[in-house]
């Protein structure tokens, strides 16, 4: 029988971001649908980076690909609520980025999710691997988390 992980705790992220559920996003069974938590995922890595570099990284010449997501499931979320989406660097490479994201409703301090998100750097031109832009190294740097999730 496989052992199921623990959640994370608030004290395992860097950086919130405020995330609030939406009518549409609950499904028949009456809570968020799992697919939604993909575009929390996407939302919440690239408006850091927007916001922690001041710039566009839509139109940088190297841009960051997802390569890989996924997610646990822990408890059930649903509309309306509001969710505090946190992020870390879980693995911080040459060419990529891991980071990880743990949604919690907001009084709660275990994770209700958590998630994985991979970037990879290529060139925005011809999809070709590069390292990473030393603009995005800047801010995602401090987010590298000091432990590995088992």
């Amino acid at each position: 029988m496989s052992q199921r992980l623990p959640a994370l705790n608030r004290k395992d992220f860097f950086v919130f971001r405020t995330v609030p559920t939406r009518w549409m996003d609950n499904d028949v069974y009456g809570h968020v649908n799992n697919v939604v938590y993909y575009s929390w995922f996407d939302t919440v890595v690239n408006g850091y980076l927007i916001e922690a570099t001041g710039i566009d990284i839509r139109k940088l010449e190297h841009i960051g690909v997802v390569a890989e997501t996924s997610c646990r499931f822990f408890e059930s979320v649903s509309f309306p609520q509001s969710l505090d989406v946190g992020l870390a660097v879980e693995r911080l490479g040459t060419r990529s980025i891991t980071y990880r994201l743990g949604v919690f409703g907001q009084h709660n301090q275990s994770a209700a999710a958590l998630g994985s998100f991979v970037h990879v750097y290529v060139d925005a031109t011809t999809r070709n691997t590069v390292p990473i832009p030393s603009i995005i190294l800047k801010v995602v740097a401090p987010l590298v988390a000091g432990s590995k999730i088992y």
